[in-house]
């Protein structure tokens, strides 16, 4: 499927095109966000910045990435 214009798609077609998947959009939201944190750094400034995020929240999502590549970081070192 291609789109024809760059706006907002509406609830019908995310609900059709999601319909059956194990993803929702909740999953996909925090998924996005911390893609974001993993490409550009545990910054939860930026997370804030970018996302609209409160503090608190922000700052989880950045540990949680430290944390993934501070993983990845020893799994090279093995």
């Amino acid at each position: 499927m291609t789109a024809l214009e760059t706006g907002p798609v509406s609830g019908w077609w995310i609900k059709h095109e999601l319909h059956g998947q194990d993803a929702t959009l909740e999953r996909l939201r925090v998924d996005r966000q911390l893609e974001e944190a993993l490409v550009h750094g545990p910054d939860p400034l930026h997370l804030a910045e970018v996302f609209g995020l409160d503090e608190k929240t922000a700052i989880r999502y950045a540990n949680s990435a430290r944390a993934l590549l501070d993983q990845a970081a020893e799994q090279q070192l093995r």
